[in-house]
């Protein structure tokens, strides 16, 4: 039985039961994703976007799914703690697929900001979720539709028009369970027009020695002339597969910054989807990768440029050691009438070992003159003059390596706009090119 064949069948089975835990909303749009993936297959590895990724070997496991919504027996604010100590944020929490209300979250947010569960939003406000989720997830991606065919709950944020948020919203989706999991999450991010705000994803595997996936989608609506910040930190375990698709639309106006953090991870798949659907406006879109012994990242990325005189910045750097795999491609699509586009794409990787391998693949499709674009890609080593340089300054081998790297990623760290979160990578960075274990520090339990 295939990937894909199996989970079609389990909501086959068990409609009755998964729709009797979600809300009306999120059941409507399930239908339109069962009828999708009757004639759908798993992408190969190899096909096109999915170098160094076999998704039918990350589905194909027997991990179990609580669609009868059991409580899990954890207390996330007992066995988590934020590894960015001087973090100020509103703190929300998903155990797994689950959302868990941290004490006091709701209160501290200021009047015009609302977060929460979103099937309990759907539940009791079903045609403001309705007017929203779905809209800009592809039934025609494969995982998209699993993820909407299985989703019962998730996370929900709405910006009111012209509110501004100083501090940082904090999301912390939480894998912890005894036995094999998928947690299929579901995301909803509307900041209206006018509106500022700054959103923390952190992904946390407590169990080291159990298979978790986490499949997710997340839907993201910028109105005209809004700010909005996006850090996704991913730090989970090496037993750990992540699947994960993010929609962005922008109006006219608005400026979006996008940051895929993976320091620690198993298998992670992350695609970025993004519409300029209003003039003037900006994306900068980044990420980063530290990937060593047999861990494997693929990023796939669109950016449709279709309207006139918008601009999108995009980086995103790898290291590879030991059996690391890591893919991107990355394409930029300028419609005929999106003249005055802004667009750069870069792809830049360290390959530090014979056995890891990289595949870069930039693309460019532009349909009109009036336009600035660069893409270019650059997969190497570590520079043997610098290494030189150093150890005539009495700098072992490793310890001049680990400088390199953190140089390396000093780019995409520096740029990011919380101080708090900033000053932490640096830290956590430093840490894991030394070696050690970043993904036990978020762990209350070893307090480490």
């Amino acid at each position: 039985m295939g990937a894909l064949k199996q989970y079609i069948d389990l909501y086959r089975e068990h409609r009755s039961l998964i729709d009797s835990n979600s809300a009306s909303p999120l059941n409507a749009l399930r239908q339109v994703a069962y009828r999708s993936l009757q004639d759908m297959r798993l992408p190969a590895e190899g096909d096109d976007n999915y170098e160094n990724c076999d998704l039918e070997a990350m589905l194909a496991p027997d991990y179990g799914l609580n669609i009868a919504r059991v409580d899990i027996d954890v207390n996330p604010q007992a066995t988590f703690r934020c590894d960015v100590p001087m973090l100020t944020s509103s703190l929300f929490m998903l155990v797994n697929d689950t959302f868990a209300a941290a004490e006091g979250a709701v209160e501290s947010l200021p009047d015009g900001v609302e977060a929460g569960s979103l099937r309990r939003l759907a539940i009791e406000n079903p045609d403001e979720v309705c007017a929203y989720y779905g809209k800009l997830a592809d039934m025609a991606n494969p995982v998209t539709a699993l993820d909407t065919l299985l989703a019962q709950d998730g996370f929900y944020l709405r910006i009111r028009k012209g509110v501004k948020v100083d501090k940082p919203i904090q999301l912390v989706n939480i894998l912890e369970n005894g036995m094999p999991l998928m947690a299929v999450r579901r995301m909803l991010v509307i900041v209206e027009d006018e509106a500022e705000a700054k959103l923390l994803v952190c992904d946390h595997t407590q169990n080291p020695d159990m298979n978790f996936l986490s499949l997710e989608t997340v839907e993201i609506f910028v109105g005209s002339n809004a700010r909005f910040d996006y850090y996704n930190l991913e730090e989970s375990t090496e037993k750990t597969t992540r699947i994960s698709a993010l929609y962005l639309r922008q109006e006219a106006g608005s400026n979006v910054s996008i940051d895929g953090l993976t320091l620690f991870n198993g298998t992670t798949r992350n695609e970025y989807y993004t519409l300029f659907a209003g003039e003037d406006a900006e994306l900068h879109l980044y990420g980063m990768g530290i990937e060593d012994a047999s861990r494997k990242v693929s990023t796939y990325s669109r950016i449709d440029h279709a309207v006139p005189r918008c601009r999108s910045n995009e980086l995103f750097k790898y290291t590879l050691d030991d059996n690391a795999k890591g893919a991107f491609t990355g394409r930029i699509h300028v419609a005929p009438g999106a003249v005055k586009t802004e667009a750069f794409q870069s792809n830049r990787n360290l390959v530090g070992s014979d056995d890891a391998r990289m595949t870069s693949r930039p693309e460019l499709e532009i349909y009109n003159d009036d336009v600035k674009c660069s893409h270019g890609t650059a997969i190497g080593q570590l520079n043997e003059m610098q290494m030189f340089y150093m150890r005539t300054r009495g700098l072992d081998e490793p310890t001049a390596r680990l400088l390199l790297k953190q140089a390396f990623m000093a780019d995409i760290i520096d740029r990011i706009k919380v101080d708090a979160l900033r000053d932490r990578l640096r830290l956590m960075t430093e840490r894991r090119f030394a070696g050690e274990s970043s993904a036990c520090a978020s762990c209350a339990r070893c307090g480490k």
